[in-house]
């Protein structure tokens, strides 16, 4: 069983004030998930201000945008910093069977090997993660508490943003000029994989034309992962 948090409301706690319990709780055993979009930009900010040797990982998919990694670069370079790099199983029976197509044939479980996979290994000698989920992103992230334990995973989880809009995200980044996703400049509000990716406010942008959401990242989805 993971520490345990200090009793509090949760929910009026302020986006920083939540980052640094987590680093105060789980020192060493926290991590922040990141996928290089607006969000992750403001709490890469505010983690690595207060602990600048702060875990953080990024799930490398090998289909992510020329930009996505571009400001990868930059973050670690502004930051004195090395991201942690979960993959997918690269000799998996599902990928050396589609290879690249695999998203075409079968999405969810692109997401599940490529995604979801990799962040179990992410999480597993974790005590606490924290993302940049927000409640205006879907239906489907609405409920989402700023505080509450992951039952799949096992730990505690913080989405420090989950109350934050868009201008909020953008007035704090650009008050710090902080690195940034170019694609938000070019109508992504909401930034994955190249295939799956498309302009759109939202998360509109993400597999459009399928009966799909989530990546199953935070919610459970009906794929199974297999050598």
């Amino acid at each position: 069983m993971a520490a345990t948090l200090p009793e509090r409301d949760w929910e009026t706690a302020s986006a920083e004030e939540i980052v640094a319990a987590f680093l105060e709780t789980f020192p060493g055993q926290v991590s922040l998930a990141c996928s290089f979009q607006k969000e992750e930009a403001v709490l890469l900010d505010m983690l690595l201000t207060l602990e600048p040797k702060a875990r953080v990982f990024a799930l490398d998919t090998h289909l992510l945008f020329p930009e996505t990694y571009a400001v990868w670069r930059e973050v670690e370079q502004r930051y004195k910093t090395k991201i942690e790099v979960y993959e997918g199983p690269s000799l998996g029976r599902q990928i050396a069977t589609h290879g690249d197509a695999l998203w075409a044939s079968n999405p969810t479980l692109c997401c599940a090997i490529r995604k979801v996979e990799p962040l179990g290994r992410a999480l597993a000698d974790l005590d606490g993660w924290i993302t940049g989920l927000r409640r205006d992103q879907s239906p489907t992230r609405a409920n989402a508490p700023k505080v509450g334990w992951d039952e799949q995973h096992e730990l505690w989880k913080a989405n420090p943003l989950a109350d934050w809009d868009d201008a909020r995200c953008w007035e704090y980044l650009r008050a710090r000029e902080l690195p940034y996703n170019e694609l938000h400049d070019k109508g992504y509000a909401s930034i994955g994989c190249i295939h799956c990716t498309n302009p759109g406010e939202g998360r509109e942008g993400r597999w459009a034309g399928l009966d799909k959401t989530e990546c199953g990242l935070h919610v459970d989805e009906p794929a199974e992962v297999t050598a």
